[in-house]
């Protein structure tokens, strides 16, 4: 395939790219994409001959390495699915995913952070290790392979896989399903999302050409894990572009800022929380000069960040996403400083449509109302895997798939999201997104971050807000509530303020997140 013609698989992406040019910064190491594409043809020999055919499932329990990439590739070569595994799980969520989606091989790194892998597996259920039938160890470890992982079962190194004779060609296809993304689950098991090689690809293209990739100068840095739609989002469209990404394999915000500078890193993304620790790691007055953009999503209560950023020469550019539509499905657009750092943005695809909609009628909303978001685009899921109710749900009669999360539609072609669905706030008989509330509340200066909840008992029906105080600054819950009634409806004023020193979180594959079923409980216990 030549690098004129348009890409139609995940891995004709790499195989349409010079092979000269440089792919993956990992340490002191350069590969090429001409590397890239050649090991991912040779593991995907080896794949073949551990059994592994079109439509079976690959776990990758990998942290950011070259080997998540090869074998990535060598999935999509064969036309496997490739189940994305966080580092972090332990052996409930382990075994959960490899037994719901039947993986048949498993691909680890023993000795990655001094994490038991071998004791995480042997305290996996028997029965959710049924269909395994290989494990691929990858490691810079020459005792790794011999590692003792589980007794019956073929384990070899992805080093021997990379010993076969390349496969000649490719077996997946457009339509060949290649991606498992599991949903957060915080209140149930997570959803397998599962999205196609067109879909992913087609995706990948839009983000690069939306998020100005494609340039010659343009180097990434990768420091979202593969193992998350936000990551892999990234990756992909990195790979779409042709350009180098500086590889990480976990976060860190010293080690980050290094990379930026020694590789000149041009585009990044990342969360709230780690632009906040990269900013703090430095002294600088501007410490990253190379960086022209950085795409930001919000996973917990940073209000002044934006701005303290751009005062350090980072401008942080709102984005929306999610493992359905995939992340960078939008961007905000750049000649537009009042919604330059909301959350939501214009949709990456020209194809894409997307809609706001009362969650209770279905009624259509208008410009500024808050609503349900509804999106159509090539890069949403095709399915959400062995659950067929809840993919019949997920989408509406004409095609929309329903994101359950809340925003607006702008006054140009796109949206502001304001929060999860699950988190909307039924005040008055009106639904309020708690973030017009949080957003107001953080406006007094005693306030550092604040989240609202919807209240129990006495206060079911009202909002309740929790909130973190300034360093050095005293408030009363009076003079918030009095602050909150000049200039709130009266129905959006809490009914209770609680003070704390920090919000219960979740840490997943890009940092930590709010846990607001938490905070809700706690509203209710206080009162």
């Amino acid at each position: 395939m030549s690098h004129q013609e348009p890409a139609h698989t995940v891995y004709g992406l790499v195989d349409r790219l010079p092979a000269a040019r440089p792919a993956i910064y990992y340490g002191d190491r350069t590969l090429t994409y001409g590397q890239l594409a050649e090991r991912s043809r040779r593991a995907a020999a080896g794949l073949e001959k551990l059994g592994i055919g079109a439509g079976d499932r690959v776990a990758l329990w990998l942290p950011n390495t070259p080997a998540w990439l090869v074998l990535y590739l060598a999935c999509a070569r064969l036309g496997a699915v490739a189940v994305a595994v966080n580092t972090r799980f332990r052996s409930a969520e382990v075994g959960d995913i490899l037994g719901r989606a039947g993986c048949k091989a498993l691909a680890l790194w023993p000795g990655f952070k001094h994490i038991d892998f071998a004791g995480i597996l042997r305290d996996v259920d028997a029965a959710a290790l049924e269909a395994l039938r290989s494990v691929i160890v990858c490691h810079d470890r020459a005792d790794a392979d011999h590692m003792p992982l589980l007794r019956g079962r073929n384990q070899t190194a992805l080093d021997r896989l990379l010993e076969t004779e390349p496969l000649a060609a490719g077996r997946g296809e457009a339509e060949s399903p290649c991606n498992i993304l599991t949903t957060s689950g915080t209140t149930s098991k997570p959803k397998f999302v599962l999205h196609d090689q067109a879909g992913i690809t087609r995706h990948a293209l839009d983000v690069a050409a939306a998020h100005g990739y494609t340039a010659d100068d343009v180097t990434l840095l990768q420091m979202l894990p593969f193992c998350g739609a936000f990551g892999l989002a990234q990756a992909a469209a990195t790979l779409a572009a042709g350009r180098p990404m500086a590889l990480m394999p976990y976060f860190d915000a010293a080690e980050a800022l290094r990379q930026v500078n020694r590789h000149r890193v041009t585009h990044l993304n990342g969360s709230n929380e780690m632009f906040k620790r990269m900013l703090e790691a430095s002294t600088d007055a501007v410490p990253m000069p190379s960086v022209r953009y950085a795409g930001y999503a919000r996973f917990s209560a940073l209000p002044e960040l934006p701005q303290q950023a751009a005062q350090r020469g980072l401008r942080l550019r709102g984005l929306y996403g999610m493992s359905e539509t995939q992340a960078l499905f939008a961007i905000q657009p750049e000649d537009d400083d009042e919604l330059f750092s909301q959350p939501g943005g214009e949709p990456v695809s020209p194809q894409a449509q997307v809609r706001v909609r009362d969650p209770g009628s279905g009624v259509a909303l208008a410009q500024g109302e808050v609503g349900e978001l509804q999106v159509k685009a090539p890069g949403v899921m095709r399915e959400y895997y062995g659950d067929a109710a809840a993919t019949r749900k997920a989408f509406t009669d004409d095609g929309f798939f329903r994101t359950g999360d809340l925003g607006y539609m702008t006054g140009r072609s796109g949206f502001v999201f304001t929060g999860r669905g699950g988190d909307a706030l039924r005040l008055g008989g009106f639904l309020v997104a708690p973030g017009e509330i949080e957003a107001y509340v953080e406006r007094h200066p005693a306030v550092e971050a604040c989240v609202v909840v919807e209240g129990a008992g006495d206060a079911a029906g009202k909002a309740v807000a929790f909130l973190i105080c300034q360093a050095g600054q005293d408030c009363s819950e009076r003079e918030l509530m009095e602050f909150c009634r000049r200039g709130l409806a009266k129905f959006k004023v809490p009914a209770r303020v609680h003070f704390v020193s920090a919000f219960p979180t979740r840490v997943g594959p890009n940092g930590a997140k709010v846990q607001r079923n938490e905070l809700r409980e706690m509203a209710r216990t206080l009162g």
